[in-house]
């Protein structure tokens, strides 16, 4: 009754939660044009396109992209083996417990006339299944615990996302090993399937002592060939029709053979009642807090996956535009892709601003996105970080979820700027003098003469700056780079161009670089960068100049 009951509560707050979220797809508004439309058009919308993607060709298209991308995450796995190989078995080997084990009496039960969850073959697939989720996790824990790659920090929700799934699992396990070593477990199965009489029980009890691990207070091997034959043929007749020897259980019995000294302690205790109660809660809970947690991109994600598949931004309906960046909100895995091919994550350690980095920007967008009114120190600080991005279209091309992330980003901004918070004049280009004016723009050079002394010296903030010593002066980065070439006479319109940045520095004069509007028309293609002789990181001392003026100009403000 309990049980059923807490499954009952527990469906009730998914499907609520469920609702909810899929709601907040219809309601939330992301830039100018999504605040035009009403909730009722794009859920109109929406349904129309629904059915006339389902009535065209593009069904195939929809099929193609669910099975390669959503089932068997294709698109994951060109980016990276080991995530992908996380994500299968985490994804694969729950889901597949899910339907095998936990919805045994609906799904296992209807397609196997003779199943039961103590017989080969399920037996040893229910512990292959759990070993993949803890192989899954084991990956996953090392890349965001250990892993030297740069990722975002460490989210609640993905602490959480980790922790549900470690419980889950591991009581699992424990209760399925205690569960084999429990001679009350012994009894209760006696006393339900078997018809035994008195002088028949020792011998049934001991054969399942000495072959399937139960760990008796009466009985104690070792045994003669007798008793044990007598058992073997009781079992036969009694048990064997439900019961494969425990060693399928790999994991399960792995457990049971460790606990055997502490067994009877642990039986008298009822632990494994306890770890019964634990583990189905543990499964309820996640369930009920599916659609809140990092868990619902698994609905997000794959919705995502499909309208990419089928919508084109210049023919597609504003409607169900608007709607779509909606849903890509909830798609972010919070892998850090994107942030670690950021162009100006670097800015990150002058402007410790998380909303710099783009899987953090999700958050602060999601918030304006609602609608929630926030503070206006809070909106300072999203506009900060919303406007260093320099628009290289980075991390739409690496996110593994499909996210159109730049235009997330277009949206931000016409959200900020209706909020009376538009681009910040500091990254104008603007004179910075030492008594420059924040509310003023400036078509000017700056003057020779240092403003700061601690603000000239070299560059070394980090090893990629500090690249521009090795500059020979071959030209190559002003040659081939698209803003030079965007003018007639560069020079004149831009003052120093690229090869003539690296040449000031190494003259130790940065002070010169600053009033060159080439260090802030620059947008971030890296084709200089790529095309250096001597390995000149020229994008990356383009972006630490901007952080130092950056940092000036708010020291001195």
């Amino acid at each position: 009754m309990f049980y059923t009951i807490t499954l009952y509560v527990s469906l009730v707050i998914f499907c609520i939660g469920l609702l909810y979220k899929i709601s907040n797809w219809f309601r939330y508004k992301i830039g100018q044009d999504a605040k035009n439309i009403s909730v009722s058009t794009r859920i109109g919308a929406a349904i129309k396109g629904i059915l006339s993607t389902f009535f065209s060709v593009k069904v195939f298209t929809l099929i193609k992209v669910f099975v390669l991308d959503v089932l068997l995450q294709a698109r994951l796995l060109r980016k990276d083996f080991v995530r992908w190989l996380a994500h299968i078995c985490i994804f694969g080997g729950f889901m597949l417990l899910l339907l095998m084990h936990a919805l045994e009496t609906h799904i296992s039960s209807a397609l196997f006339s003779d199943y039961y969850s103590t017989l080969n073959p399920f037996m040893f697939l229910r512990d292959f299944f759990g070993l993949m989720v803890f192989f899954g996790l084991a990956l996953v824990i090392y890349r965001r615990f250990f892993s030297r790659a740069p990722r975002p920090a460490t989210s609640g929700m993905d602490y959480y996302a980790i922790i549900i799934l470690a419980v889950i699992m591991v009581c699992g396990v424990l209760l399925e090993g205690t569960k084999i070593v429990s001679h009350s477990k012994y009894e209760e199965m006696v006393e339900e399937y078997a018809v035994l009489d008195e002088e028949e029980e020792t011998p049934l009890e001991s054969y399942w002592v000495d072959k399937f691990g139960v760990v008796s207070p009466d009985v104690k091997g070792p045994f003669d060939k007798d008793t044990l034959k007598e058992g073997k043929e009781l079992h036969e007749m009694s048990c064997a029709e439900c019961h494969s020897r425990p060693q399928w259980a790999f994991l399960g019995y792995g457990v049971a053979t460790v606990s055997k000294p502490i067994a009877l302690s642990l039986d008298r205790a009822r632990i494994h009642t306890l770890l019964w109660y634990v583990h189905f809660l543990a499964c309820f809970i996640g369930l009920a807090y599916l659609p809140f947690s990092k868990f619902f991109h698994i609905f997000a994600t794959p919705a995502t996956y499909l309208l990419n598949a089928v919508m084109e931004r210049e023919k597609s309906d504003p409607a169900n535009l608007a709607t779509k960046q909606a849903i890509e909100l909830d798609a972010c895995i919070h892998c850090g892709d994107c942030t670690a091919r950021c162009s100006v994550a670097v800015a990150f350690k002058q402007i410790p601003n998380p909303n710099i980095l783009p899987s953090e920007k999700l958050v602060a967008l999601r918030a304006l996105a609602s609608g929630k009114v926030l503070p206006e120190e809070q909106l300072r600080v999203i506009q900060e970080g919303s406007y260093i991005c320099t628009d290289c279209h980075r991390c739409t091309d690496v996110c593994p979820s499909g996210i159109n992330l730049e235009d997330l980003w277009f949206s931000m901004r016409e959200h900020l700027a209706k909020l009376g918070y538009p681009k910040p004049e500091v990254w104008a280009r603007q004179g910075m003098g030492a008594n420059f004016d924040l509310t003023k723009l400036k078509e000017q050079t700056l003057s020779l003469t240092p403003v700061d002394r601690k603000f000239l010296g070299g560059l070394g903030a980090s090893a990629q700056a500090s690249t521009f010593s090795v500059c020979f002066g071959c030209e190559n980065c002003t040659n081939v780079c698209p803003v030079v070439g965007n003018y007639e006479n560069p020079q004149e319109v831009l003052g120093l161009v690229p090869h003539q940045i690296m040449h000031a520095l190494a003259l130790g004069r940065r002070d010169l670089t600053f009033g060159s509007r080439m260090l802030w028309d620059c947008v971030t293609c890296y084709i200089c960068q790529e095309y250096c002789p001597q390995g000149v990181s020229v994008t990356d001392v383009f972006y630490e100049l901007k952080n130092l003026s950056f940092t000036h100009l708010k020291e001195k403000a």
